[in-house]
């Protein structure tokens, strides 16, 4: 059987240690016991980066705001399907993450964090989210496990009713809030319609060919 490799060490701000372990060439990104990333598995990260696009075509020059860059699924399948023009910052809270990205996983990263469309961004995404108003198409949130806020308790804000009015001013007109979570949460569901957003709760598979856990976004639209 391959080892388990741990590779290295990083504290997130305000939170938990996260610890990046490789098998063969497998990464993980993992918290204690629990495993939030994984190299194979990618499908739902990379959803919640289409299924947003696909809800706003036809905008010439959409502004996408990514909270959590982790293994840059969202940022490269958001690449994919948007066009040159598009505008997309990252936000990122955790240096290390970025290291690992261009270093032991650089093949992984590919050309993604250089691309022109590209604003990266060392800060909690609450902050970008806080300061604007009607300047972003889409917001797109996979910084945590979902709105249990695993990873960091200060993650928790962004899914509060105060979070997600924030979310909702820094929207333009018809704009999309799309949440990931590793869980269903119908608290949180509810608490987004009662934000006045028009929501719509999608069940996605981790894996890109269909297979592995099932995931949850909710995609919510600024009405």
């Amino acid at each position: 059987m391959i080892p388990l490799e741990h590779l290295a060490t990083a504290q997130v701000p305000g939170g938990a240690e996260l610890r990046l372990m490789r098998r063969g060439a497998d990464f993980m990104i993992v918290l204690d016991r629990n495993e939030l990333m994984n190299s194979r598995m990618s499908g739902s990260e990379e959803a919640l980066a289409v299924m947003t696009a696909e809800r706003l075509a036809g905008r010439a020059k959409p502004n996408f705001l990514i909270g959590g860059y982790g293994m840059g699924f969202t940022l490269r399948a958001a690449l994919e399907v948007l066009g040159p023009d598009a505008v997309i910052t990252v936000a990122e809270i955790v240096p290390e993450i970025i290291n690992w990205a261009r270093g032991p996983m650089a093949a992984l990263t590919g050309t993604c964090l250089d691309d022109s469309r590209v604003d990266l961004i060392e800060a909690d995404v609450a902050h970008l989210i806080g300061r604007e108003q009607g300047l972003y198409d889409a917001i797109l949130l996979d910084v945590d496990n979902g709105p249990d806020g695993l990873v960091r308790s200060g993650n928790f804000r962004l899914y509060t009713r105060e979070g997600l009015a924030a979310a909702k001013a820094a929207l333009t007109p018809g704009g999309v809030l799309a949440v990931w979570s590793a869980a269903p949460d119908p608290v949180f569901a509810g608490r987004l319609k009662k934000a006045g957003f028009a929501v719509d709760e999608v069940v996605v598979r981790a894996r890109s060919n269909g297979k592995g856990a099932r995931h949850v976004i909710w995609f919510a639209v600024k009405e």
